[in-house]
C-alpha cells in the first residue's frame, strides 16, 4: 500500500508538473491576438495542444515511441465520419494511398475535378485528418476529390512528398475519363505545407504539356519560400500560438535533414551567396508587400557575412520546387488562375502576398481573401464543433464560390 500511495503521489506531482508548464508556456512565451476573440475557445484549444506536444516529447525521452508518432496517434484518434452523399474509396497510386470523393447523385455532364493535398508541416496530418474536410468540398462543390497522402517526414526526408504527390496528380490527370472528369476543368488545392507542394506541383506541371492543363490552384496560407525568416509577419507573429517561428524552422530543418546547428546562420541570411542576393532580395522585397501590413518600427535586415558551408548544407532551400516564389518568370507567367487566402495571425502572411505580387507581375490572374481574424491552421477547426472558429468555415465558403465560378 505504501508503495502504491508513493506511485500515486509521484504520478500526480509529475501531471502537476506538466500543467504548470503549460499554463506558463501559454500565459508567458506565447502570444495570443485579442482580436482573434472567442478567447475562452482559443485559450484551451492551445493548451491542449501545447499538453499534447510536450507529452510527445516525454514518450521520446522515455524511447516508447518518437514525438512526430505520438502526434500522429493523437490526431488519428478523432473518428472518422463518412458523408452519405458521397461514395468514398481509398486506392493506391503505384505505392501513394489516395482517398477518392465521388458526389453519389448522378450527373448528365462530367464533373469537376479537385487534388488535395493536405497540410502539417510535412511531418503530420493525413487522409483520416482531413477527411471531413475534403467530403465538404466534394460535396459543396458537386466534384470529384482526390486526396492524396504523401510520405511524411523525418522518415522520409523531402522531396518524398512532392514525389509522391506528382505521381498521384500525374495518373488523376491521364484517367479523368475514368473518374468521370472534365478535363478542362481541375483544380489543386492545399493548405500550409500541402500549398507549398501544390505551388511546386503547378509549376512542373506547366512544363508537360501532354497533360491537361490545370484550371486553377489554390493556396491556403502557404509557405512559398525559404529563404528569409524576418518578414514582418515573421517578426510580429513569432511567438503567436500554433506555427511560431521557432516551429516553422523546426518543420523545415526535419523534412530536408538540415543539422540545427545552421539554424543561426540561415536566421541571420548568411547562406544567402553574395550573387545571388539582388535576385533573390527583388523577389522578397518588403515593399511588395501592402503597407498597412508593415509598421512603421519595423526594419529590414540585412544578410549576414556569407557563410559558404552554410550554404553548402542549405541549398535546397533556394531550388524552385521548394521555394516556389523563386521559379522562373516564364514558368510563372504560364501558372493558372490562383486562389490565394492568409490569415493575419500568421508567420507565412507575407508568403502568400509576395506571391500574389508576382503572380500580378506575370499576368496570372491571382485573387486574393485576407482572413482578419485568421490564425495558422484555423481550417482544420471547422468541424471540431464546439472548437470551430467561424473564419475556418469563411475560407471553406470562399474557396467553394472560387470552384463554382470557374
Amino acid at each position: 500500500m505504501t508503495l502504491l500511495l508513493f506511485l500515486i503521489l509521484a504520478f500526480s506531482l509529475f501531471n502537476l508538473g506538466i500543467v504548470l508548464w503549460v499554463i506558463y508556456e501559454h500565459f508567458f512565451n506565447t502570444d495570443i491576438p485579442a482580436a482573434i476573440g472567442h478567447t475562452i475557445k482559443l485559450r484551451t484549444l492551445h493548451c491542449l495542444f501545447l499538453l499534447v506536444i510536450i507529452w510527445a516529447k516525454i514518450c521520446e525521452k522515455l524511447r516508447i515511441c518518437s514525438e512526430m508518432t505520438f502526434i500522429r496517434f493523437v490526431l488519428l484518434s478523432v473518428p472518422v465520419k463518412m458523408d452519405p452523399k458521397l461514395v468514398v474509396k481509398d486506392l493506391c497510386i503505384g505505392s501513394v494511398p489516395v482517398r477518392l470523393y465521388q458526389p453519389k447523385a448522378t450527373s448528365a455532364s462530367l464533373r469537376k475535378g479537385m487534388i488535395f493535398i493536405h497540410g502539417g508541416g510535412m511531418l503530420i496530418g493525413s487522409l483520416d485528418t482531413y477527411n471531413s474536410l475534403c467530403c465538404f468540398l466534394a460535396r459543396e462543390t458537386n466534384s470529384v476529390v482526390l486526396s492524396i497522402g504523401y510520405r511524411l517526414a523525418p522518415e522520409h526526408r523531402h522531396p518524398s512528398a512532392l514525389n509522391d504527390c506528382m505521381a498521384a496528380s500525374v495518373h488523376f490527370l491521364r484517367n479523368l475519363e475514368t473518374y468521370g472528369v472534365d478535363p478542362l476543368c481541375v483544380t489543386i488545392c492545399g493548405d500550409s505545407a500541402g500549398a507549398t507542394i501544390v505551388a511546386s506541383v503547378c509549376q512542373i506541371l506547366v512544363t508537360k504539356p501532354d497533360l491537361p492543363k490545370i484550371r486553377a490552384q489554390i493556396l491556403i496560407y502557404p509557405l512559398i519560400q525559404m529563404v528569409n525568416f524576418h518578414l514582418p509577419s515573421y517578426e510580429y507573429y513569432k511567438n503567436t500560438l500554433f506555427l511560431t517561428k521557432r516551429v516553422c524552422l523546426t518543420c523545415v530543418f526535419h523534412c530536408f535533414d538540415i543539422d540545427f546547428f545552421w539554424k543561426t546562420a540561415v536566421l541571420n541570411g548568411a547562406h544567402l551567396p553574395p550573387e545571388m542576393r539582388d535576385e533573390y532580395e527583388e523577389r522578397m522585397d518588403v515593399h511588395n508587400i501592402p503597407e498597412r501590413f508593415r509598421k512603421k518600427d519595423y526594419k529590414p535586415k540585412s544578410p549576414g557575412p556569407f557563410n559558404e558551408s552554410a550554404y553548402l548544407e542549405t541549398k535546397q532551400l533556394f531550388w524552385a520546387m521548394n521555394s516556389p516564389l523563386f521559379a522562373d518568370k516564364d514558368i510563372i507567367a504560364q501558372l493558372p488562375e490562383t486562389l490565394l487566402i492568409s490569415c493575419e495571425f500568421d508567420v507565412l502572411r507575407d508568403d502568400t502576398m509576395l506571391y500574389k505580387k508576382i503572380l500580378e507581375e506575370q499576368g496570372v490572374p491571382a485573387h486574393w481573401h485576407h482572413i482578419e481574424d485568421g490564425f495558422h491552421g484555423v481550417l482544420s477547426t471547422f468541424d471540431k464543433k464546439v472548437f470551430a472558429f467561424p473564419c475556418a468555415l469563411k475560407i471553406l465558403n470562399i474557396i467553394v464560390d472560387f470552384i463554382k465560378n470557374l
